[in-house]
C-alpha cells in the first residue's frame, strides 16, 4: 500500500521529507452545511467522514503522527444540541474503531480534560487507549475538551503542587529551582509526542484558535480556504508540497 502512494505522489511531494507530525484544526463544519442549507449536524457527521479519510491516507503514506483538534474547551458555548450530536459522533467512531483497530493497527491517544464526559464516552476512550498499547505504527492523537491556555495552568499547576508537596524533603530534585523546557513540556498532554512540524487550517480562518500554543513554537502553518468536510487526499498533498517548499532555520540563518 506504501510502495503505492509513494509512486503515485512522487512528482508531487518528496517521501523522504514528509513531516513527521502533521496537526489539523478540523473548521468548517458549519459553514459546509449552511451552504447546503442543511443542518450544522450533517456538516459534522461530514467532517467525521474526512478525518477517518484523511488518517487512513496518514497512516498509508508514512505520517507518524497525526492530531487533530475535535473538540475545544470553548466549543461548549455552542447550542446543546449540536454538543450532543458531536458527542454521538465521537461514540459512534470510538465503537468503530475499537472493532477494527486490530486490522489497522492505529494508536490513539486523546488530548484534554475528559473527566466531564459522559461515563460511557471515558470508558470507551480508556479501551482505546489501552487497545492501543500494543500497537507501533502511526499515532491518532484527538483533542478533545482540549484548550492550549487551560494545557498550560494545569501544567503550571502541576509542578506548582509538585515542588509544595515536596518544599521539606531534600531528596527530591524533581523540579529545581529553575524550571527547564523539558520538565515543562512533561507536563503538558503531549508529553513524549514530538511537536508538529505541519498545522493545517481550513475553513480560510487564519488564527490559531487556542490550539498546540506552546508545542507551535517553529512549526509551520498552512491555511487554505477549503472547508473541513471537502478536505481530501489530495488537498493534505498540497499542505506537504508547501511545507517541503518551506525552509525550516528555527530562529537560525
Amino acid at each position: 500500500m506504501f510502495n503505492f502512494f509513494k509512486k503515485q505522489n512522487r512528482r508531487a511531494w518528496e517521501p523522504d521529507r514528509l513531516p513527521a507530525h502533521i496537526a489539523i484544526i478540523m473548521d468548517g463544519n458549519g459553514r459546509w452545511a449552511k451552504k447546503r442549507a442543511r443542518p450544522r449536524t450533517a456538516g459534522h457527521v461530514a467532517g467525521a467522514e474526512t478525518f477517518r479519510r484523511v488518517a487512513t491516507y496518514c497512516k498509508n503514506i508514512g505520517i507518524e503522527y497525526l492530531t487533530v483538534y475535535a473538540f475545544s474547551t470553548e466549543n461548549w458555548n455552542r447550542p446543546p444540541g449540536e454538543i450532543e450530536a458531536i458527542m454521538g459522533l465521537l461514540e459512534k467512531y470510538l465503537y468503530e474503531s475499537i472493532e477494527k483497530m486490530e486490522r489497522d493497527r492505529v494508536k490513539m491517544k486523546f488530548l484534554g480534560d475528559i473527566s466531564i464526559l459522559s461515563k460511557k464516552l471515558q470508558e470507551l476512550i480508556a479501551e482505546t487507549e489501552e487497545i492501543s498499547k500494543k500497537f507501533d505504527g502511526v499515532q491518532v492523537n484527538i483533542c478533545l475538551n482540549y484548550g492550549s491556555r487551560a494545557e498550560i495552568l494545569r501544567a503550571v499547576n502541576n509542578i506548582a503542587k509538585s515542588v509544595y508537596m515536596n518544599r521539606d524533603s531534600k531528596a527530591s530534585n524533581e523540579y529545581p529551582a529553575e524550571i527547564t523546557g523539558k520538565a515543562f513540556s512533561k507536563q503538558l498532554y503531549t508529553a513524549d509526542i514530538p511537536d508538529p512540524d505541519l498545522i493545517i487550517r481550513p475553513s480560510g480562518e487564519k488564527r490559531v484558535s487556542n490550539f498546540l500554543l506552546w508545542q507551535s513554537a517553529y512549526s509551520e502553518y498552512y491555511f487554505t480556504d477549503t472547508l473541513w468536510p471537502d478536505f481530501n487526499e489530495q488537498e493534505l498533498d498540497k499542505a506537504i508540497i508547501e511545507y517541503q517548499k518551506r525552509d525550516r532555520r528555527y530562529g537560525g540563518i
